[in-house]
């Protein structure tokens, strides 16, 4: 068996099954808006220098993500198997919403 980490040798092979493990229109949103809360709460504590609200980041981005994919997606995060290809495939499937690449 073939470990997860050598199933896809760059970002670019990646993507596409990433997209299909977020197929569910509320589980994109939820990552949507994990994802600007981290940018808000980012942004507040650097203009702030609070930094004890950079703790919240991991809990913020996650767990909007993985309620999107327990309760709506049905699946298991991608996060557990590809994590730096993961946290890429959030913001670049961001930018593809915004862009209008992808469903909003």
């Amino acid at each position: 068996m073939t470990a997860p980490a050598d199933r896809f040798k760059s970002f670019a092979e990646f993507y596409p099954y990433y997209l299909q493990e977020h197929s569910n229109a509320t589980c994109r949103r939820l990552h949507y808006v994990g994802s600007l809360l981290v940018l808000s709460v980012l942004a507040y504590a650097l203009l702030t220098q609070q930094w004890l609200w950079l703790l919240a980041l991991p809990l913020i981005g996650y767990g909007f993500a993985w309620i999107g994919h327990f309760v709506f997606e049905k699946n298991r995060p991608a996060t557990f198997d590809y994590p730096l290809y993961s946290l890429l495939g959030d913001w670049v499937m961001l930018k593809d919403a915004f862009t209008g690449r992808i469903k909003f």
